[in-house]
């Protein structure tokens, strides 16, 4: 069906619900389950969903060499193809927007619909200053500094002003055990990316959800992609770069009623 040969699927990958497909790829730093885990159930309800790790998440052991958005992207069809799968929906929130985009791109018999999360066709400069600067905090074990700096960048202005100190204290904690042992090399990764050709190449229909409190991917990078993508649509969650922790039911809904509206 493409002219990219799949790979053997060898990540891990969670697999639940039933219906139509839907392939999920993750955020930089974090997991399956700690991108989608809040709406997971919700999503599963209508589809039958498949969630890659990447190396370093999860169950998927840590990567020897520099990672390459082609072979997650290769990865993520490969997973959602070997369930039986052989068209599906791709989420891609964050650093999974350009897998999502580049296997949309690669694969595109396969994709039947994409929907596109807090996320970036290329780096700007507030990207090209924070994630140099979050792989170093990642690289250097001070978890307790990582977790602050991750909390402060990724909450928004509204959810992290409304937090006591002692709620603060917890979401910062709450951060450093979420941490992804590849964060590293998926920082590393996240700086490279480049998918604007990509952009026109794109047929599925595509949902844009920008979080407009977003202080790693701006709403200038989340507008840019609804430009470049042909027929894309634009939608807001006022959030900052988590909705799944400050917004979840409305992301899911943006998400599932997409979806619905496209028969996917």
């Amino acid at each position: 069906m493409s002219a990219h040969t799949l790979p053997e699927p060898t990540f891990a990958r969670t697999v639940v619900g039933a219906g139509p497909g839907l392939a999920l790829a993750h955020g930089a730093g974090s997991s399956a389950a700690g991108t989608y885990g809040p709406i997971l159930d919700g999503l599963a309800a209508r589809h039958t969903v498949v969630a890659v790790d990447y190396p370093g998440s999860g169950d998927t052991p840590r990567a020897a060499a520099p990672l390459s958005l082609d072979d997650l992207a290769d990865q993520l069809v490969a997973a959602a193809v070997a369930e039986g799968l052989d068209t599906f929906a791709l989420s891609g929130y964050s650093l999974g927007g350009p897998v999502a985009i580049r296997a949309a791109a690669r694969h595109p018999e396969r994709v039947s619909a994409l929907v596109l999360t807090a996320t970036f066709a290329r780096r700007d400069n507030r990207l090209a200053l924070a994630l140099p600067l979050w792989r170093r905090l990642a690289e250097s074990g001070e978890r307790q500094l990582l977790a602050e700096f991750l909390t402060m960048m990724a909450l928004g202005a509204d959810a992290l002003e409304a937090m006591p100190e002692d709620q603060l204290r917890q979401a910062v904690g709450f951060t450093d055990a979420g941490v992804a042992d590849g964060t590293p090399e998926q920082a590393e990764l996240a700086p490279r990316i480049d998918v604007r050709d990509d952009l026109a190449r794109v047929r599925a229909p595509t949902l844009v959800v920008s979080t407009t409190q977003d202080w790693f991917t701006s709403t200038r990078l989340h507008r840019e992609l609804a430009d470049g993508i042909p027929g894309a649509r634009l939608a807001e969650i006022a959030t900052g770069h988590l909705p799944m922790v400050e917004r979840p039911e409305e992301w899911q809904a943006l998400i599932t009623g997409f979806l619905a509206e496209h028969g996917a």
